[in-house]
């Protein structure tokens, strides 16, 4: 058995796409997942199953989600181990210390180019900060996320793939239950 983390995309975030965890959990764990967990409302899942590929589960839970719930998202999805390493390698370990909740992880569908990121640099206009590794964009929103123009939609289309952000002290939240899942 692999212990995963599973991210949905734009839901309970500004009235959009509200889904009861309850009911979230209860669709996966019909889909033969063990030990499904949900932490805090915004559509982040533990949940530990047969091994298998992030994209076969994440389009495994997007069917599930679309037939039982109704629910049109993505779902980006990491094993237990990798999201340990995507935590050891934050390039900006003093935004982590010093400010975690404007140091958000955009986690990607897919890795994007060279290219895409140097396009999202020369298109941020505040004081913003990224760094790609792999399938992740690290941004440092000094001046805060909410009046940043730095935004998902701008991430998205630059880098050309889809992806959902989570600030650090959620990242960090998801790791401990992922080690603590046998």
């Amino acid at each position: 058995m692999s212990t995963y983390i599973a991210l949905l995309r734009a839901i309970n975030v500004g009235g959009t796409a509200k889904v009861a965890m309850s009911e979230l959990r209860a669709a996966v764990s019909e889909m033969g997942f063990d030990d499904v967990q949900t932490v805090l409302q915004t559509g982040n899942l533990v949940l530990r199953g047969e091994a298998a590929s992030e994209a076969a589960i994440a389009r495994q839970l997007e069917e599930q989600a679309r037939k039982r719930l109704g629910l049109r998202t993505a779902f980006i999805v990491r094993t237990a181990k990798d999201w340990q390493a995507d935590i050891a390698k934050n390039p900006f370990p003093d935004a982590a210390e010093s400010d975690p909740s404007h140091l958000v992880v955009m986690f990607l569908k897919d890795a994007p180019e060279e290219n895409a990121v140097k396009a999202l640099r020369e298109a941020i206009k505040g004081r913003e900060v990224v760094q790609a590794h792999g399938k992740h964009l690290y941004v440092v929103y000094p001046d805060g996320i909410g009046r940043s123009r730095l935004t998902i939609d701008l991430i998205e289309r630059k880098l050309g793939t889809q992806g959902t952000g989570r600030n650090w002290n959620t990242v960090l939240k998801l790791a401990a239950p992922a080690a603590a899942t046998p």
